[in-house]
């Protein structure tokens, strides 16, 4: 029987930048391989094929997936064992806290001939710095349309009924909790359901939820207070002592577009685009934001406000998408540099020392 596997990201191209969450992600592992090389190295596909066989052996896995790179993860983690591998490139820098002990470096740079590699010296440099220039294009105008999108939230918020949201949150934690109070600390643990990529949007919603028992969709529109009933949820879970999974949205990091309570078996989400999802279990159910906490007529009032920021949200989304393509497509040609200059043999053996060990810690 095959293990299951969970897909999630721990960075981000984000409003704020890239956006890094991988310290929560690998937290209480006791062995972490941090990945080091070149792009072109090798190291997404080193991570999967372990990842493969651990869930061909009948393990659970968790893949954490590169928001840069639709095809390509950038860390894999084993649970059962504890054990962690991730890409420890840039953008993504893992700082260790106990070398040789929890951590361990693996350098793929040694498979690489560097003299091939530098008959494209200038190249090299020249598109690293091109890529790094599209990056930082990008987030500043995801940043831009973060603006836009507050702008839309104004509108809801100044017809909100707060006293309502409250009573709302206060009603779903009296669900989700009763009285009940557990004597642990919770453990607490942050990621992304979702991440802005060269495709588009993507998310995991399916996959994170698909063994989760009930399902809260909230419907909403921005600024309704659907992250805020997310934190207050997450907060409560944590101060009596219930483990709480945080998944943080991939566009501004500081909002919450899901908490999974896996005591509980309970998942709330928001669940309006770009993840937009219906109820297809008969456990499913919805959360109606808008209908419970927002004043009547509020989207036919403010109709042509409403549809003017929209718009203009919609199209910076749209133009900073393109720049992560942009990027995308002047990555792979950076790969291929390397991928010539590589003994990818060389790197067959390192998948096999680390398969081998880790073997041994599943003993």
């Amino acid at each position: 029987m095959k293990g299951k596997v969970r897909n999630f990201y721990a960075g981000g191209n984000t409003a704020k930048g890239f956006f890094s969450l991988y310290d929560s992600a690998f937290e209480g592992l006791e062995r972490i391989y941090i990945l080091k090389g070149g792009p072109g190295t090798g190291k997404s596909s080193l991570m999967k094929a372990i990842g493969e066989e651990m869930v061909g052996k009948g393990l659970s896995v968790e893949y954490l997936h590169c928001a840069s790179d639709n095809n390509s993860i950038d860390g894999v983690i084993i649970p059962s064992c504890k054990v962690g591998i991730v890409d420890g490139t840039a953008p993504h820098i893992i700082e260790p806290k106990a070398p040789g002990v929890i951590e361990e470096y693996v350098n793929l740079g040694v498979a690489w001939d560097s003299q091939k590699l530098a008959q494209h010296k200038e190249k090299i440099l020249e598109l690293t710095v091109e890529i790094s220039n599209k990056f930082d294009h990008a987030y500043k105008t995801f940043a831009e349309g973060l603006r836009r999108h507050d702008d839309i939230e104004k509108i809801y918020i100044n017809n909100m009924d707060f006293e309502e949201a409250n009573k709302l949150s206060e009603e779903l934690i009296q669900i989700f909790y009763g009285n009940q109070e557990v004597s642990k600390k919770s453990k607490v643990r942050h990621s992304f359901l979702g991440a802005a990529t060269p495709n588009g949007p993507v998310d995991y919603i399916q996959n994170l939820t698909e063994e989760v028992e009930k399902r809260y969709f909230i419907k909403g529109r921005a600024g309704s207070g659907k992250s805020t009933m997310l934190k207050k949820i997450a907060n409560e879970a944590e101060n009596r002592g219930f483990d709480v999974e945080i998944y943080h949205c991939g566009f501004d990091p500081h909002s919450l577009d899901m908490v999974i309570l896996p005591e509980q078996s309970i998942a709330i989400f928001d669940s309006t685009a770009p993840h937009e999802y219906f109820p297809n279990r008969e456990t499913d159910e919805i959360v109606d934001m808008y209908t419970r906490c927002i004043a009547p007529g509020t989207d036919e009032k403010f109709a042509k406000e409403i549809q003017e920021t929209t718009d203009g949200y919609k199209t910076k989304v749209v133009e900073g998408t393109a720049l992560l393509a942009e990027a995308k497509v002047l990555h792979d040609e950076l790969e291929k540099y390397y991928i010539e200059a590589m003994d990818f043999n060389k790197v067959k053996d390192i998948k096999q020392t680390l398969l081998s060990e880790i073997e041994l810690l599943l003993k």
